[in-house]
């Protein structure tokens, strides 16, 4: 749905430039809606950005730290989750990461116990884009609540594949590139920012479209736009948002709820193929409850990386990653395909 939406504007724009570039204005406005709808917030929360780094660095950049202040995170972060905090140093505020997995505690107790008095923002990546482990955001966020903590989440790993709340979750800020869950193109992501927070971001980047009138070029008196369109400083993504449009569509259709059971389900299988297998093991066999669409294993006689070589060579898409190989399989996968791609790990000697 996704590659259509692209190839038909690409046929439009070669055959009538930017003719109907006003229609385009109102396809994206209308993503912003969507996207609203789809993780219930309101429209003006919604910003369409480049990708989760960038969200991730305009909260970080732009949230009005005081020196002592502490970010707290998880030891298991993806570097988007990681580097933008971490160049926080030079104004004094802390990154501090803890390990997620300690005996006789939920993950999310552990980040709980770690909050303290210098604790300004909880920034936590929804499923982990290694380990699979999925958190509670309803638990976190409740905390963050309770203590006067900005909660911030990456859910590049989740967006597509689980639905989620940002009311019930109370989550502040909130970022997901559209290429992989939602199974989008890249260079487009979509930005939540809580209308509360959206005066207190300080702007580090400026441009025509972050105005509210916008298309008024003459207008010299300009103020940031009362929007999350504010973080939009320049010329919209339009490719890409014909393309976020088009398979949050099919996502709609299906129907979320739906998406997220046939992936649990592709889950539980991989975990019971590999529970049965003397060849493979899981690198993280999580309760069902902390499971997403991400599950990382080994073969117990051969390396990650020559396994995920020998996969690759074999048609099988996956990733090196957490010590393992990692397989991601979406709503459109199958039972056999699942099946083949095991029995093909399963059955690889050097």
């Amino acid at each position: 749905r996704s590659g259509n939406a692209v190839k038909d504007f690409v046929d439009e724009y070669v055959q009538f430039g930017t003719k109907n570039y006003l229609q385009w204005s109102k396809h994206a406005d209308q993503l912003h809606a969507d996207l609203a709808g789809f993780i219930n917030a309101s429209t003006d929360e919604i910003a369409l950005l480049k990708n989760t780094s960038e969200g991730i660095s305009v909260v970080a950049m732009g949230y009005p730290w005081h020196a002592g202040d502490t970010v707290l995170s998880s030891d298991e972060e993806f570097p988007s989750n990681r580097i933008p905090w971490q160049a926080l140093d030079s104004r004094g505020v802390e990154f501090r990461e803890v390990t997620l997995r300690q005996p006789g505690k939920t993950p999310e107790q552990v980040l709980i116990d770690a909050m303290d008095e210098s604790t300004r923002m909880l920034t936590i990546s929804a499923v982990q884009y290694a380990s699979g482990l999925r958190l509670d955001l309803e638990i976190l966020g409740e905390a963050c609540r309770q203590r006067n903590i900005a909660f911030c989440v990456d859910a590049i790993q989740m967006l597509g594949s689980i639905p989620v709340d940002v009311e019930k979750a109370n989550i502040d800020f909130m970022m997901a590139d559209s290429h992989k869950w939602l199974l989008g193109p890249e260079g487009i992501a979509l930005f939540y920012c809580r209308k509360k927070h959206q005066g207190m971001i300080n702007l580090f980047q400026y441009g025509w479209h972050m105005v509210d009138k916008y298309g008024d070029f003459d207008d010299k008196s300009w103020q940031p736009a009362a929007s999350a369109r504010r973080f939009e400083n320049g010329t919209p993504n339009i490719l890409g948002a014909k393309g976020f449009a088009g398979s949050l569509e099919l996502i709609n259709e299906i129907g979320i709820e739906t998406i997220h059971q046939r992936i649990l389900s592709h889950t539980a299988l991989i975990h019971d193929y590999i529970h049965g297998s003397d060849n493979l093991e899981a690198v993280y066999p999580d309760a069902p409850s902390r499971l997403a669409g991400i599950v990382t294993f080994r073969h117990r006689t051969q390396s990650p990386a020559r396994l995920f070589n020998y996969l690759r060579n074999n048609g099988i898409m996956c990733a090196e990653r957490g010590g393992g190989v990692r397989f991601s399989p979406h709503v459109y996968n199958t039972k056999d395909e699942l099946l083949s791609a095991l029995q093909c790990a399963d059955a690889y000697s050097s």
